[in-house]
């Protein structure tokens, strides 16, 4: 008999507890995302003024925006979707693409100097 994801992710008791340390797991995964989403705006307006890519890696951003990814996949696996969390991924995720769309603007410009 074959389990899907769903039904695997959601084999924990429905106790009071349980919920209680959903709500806690969750409080602190937005409040992560909510810190590392801080410096994207300062990094994007870095690369949009400066118009140069120092001190960017690509490899860097295309990891990070792995990272969201899997985060996503996760919230989508989960039985219920947490909104706010999966918001903050996805908002994550915006911004790095910018960023990582303004590295290959600059790249280009840099090239053509």
């Amino acid at each position: 008999m074959a389990v899907s994801l769903r039904e695997a992710a959601s084999v924990c008791v429905d106790t009071g507890k349980d919920r209680l340390e959903m709500s806690m797991v969750k409080i602190f995964e937005g409040l992560m995302l909510i810190c590392f989403g801080m410096a994207w705006p300062a990094s994007i307006l870095k690369s949009f003024t400066s118009g140069s890519t120092k001190g960017k890696s690509l490899v860097f951003l295309v990891v990070i925006l792995i990272g969201y990814a899997s985060g996503i996949a996760k919230c989508l696996l989960e039985p219920s979707i947490h909104w706010p969390v999966f918001s903050l991924y996805i908002l994550n995720t915006l911004m790095v693409s910018t960023d990582t769309a303004l590295y290959f603007r600059n790249k280009r410009r840099e090239a053509t100097e």
